[in-house]
């Protein structure tokens, strides 16, 4: 059974900065740089969006326009992990950041081209 644990949401002032880390474990079938990743987004009361993904080497990286040069997607192939850099946050940043894998190597933002989930971390960006 394949787990993605995330972690690193908190409350921060607008203007400041988070990072989020997404733990991946349980049995893959290929190595792990064979599978894409990204991070999703849920305002309070809206769908969940695309926020950021990454192919499965890292080569390709798609960004959603909001947060365009605001946010970083990394990922940490030897320890299976991802990671979400959240820089100049807004208060509509605020919501639950959920990070996803794909069974293929890139699959852009799209949720419904994701096959694991994450349960979650609550970021809120309020004064």
């Amino acid at each position: 059974q394949l787990q993605l644990v995330e972690s690193g949401g908190d409350l921060v002032q607008p203007g400041g900065s988070l990072r989020l880390s997404c733990a991946v474990s349980g049995s893959l079938r290929f190595t792990f740089d064979s599978y894409g990743l990204a991070w999703f987004h849920q305002a309070p009361g809206k769908d969940r969006e695309g926020v950021a993904c990454l192919s499965g080497d890292g080569g390709i990286t798609t960004y959603a326009e909001s947060v365009k040069d605001r946010f970083t997607v990394s990922r940490d192939n030897a320890g299976s992990m991802v990671y979400l850099q959240m820089n100049s946050l807004k208060p509509e940043d605020t919501g639950v950041y959920y990070c996803a894998l794909s069974n293929y190597s890139y699959r852009g933002l799209k949720s419904v081209n994701y096959d694991y989930w994450g349960q979650g971390t609550q970021v809120t960006v309020s004064s």
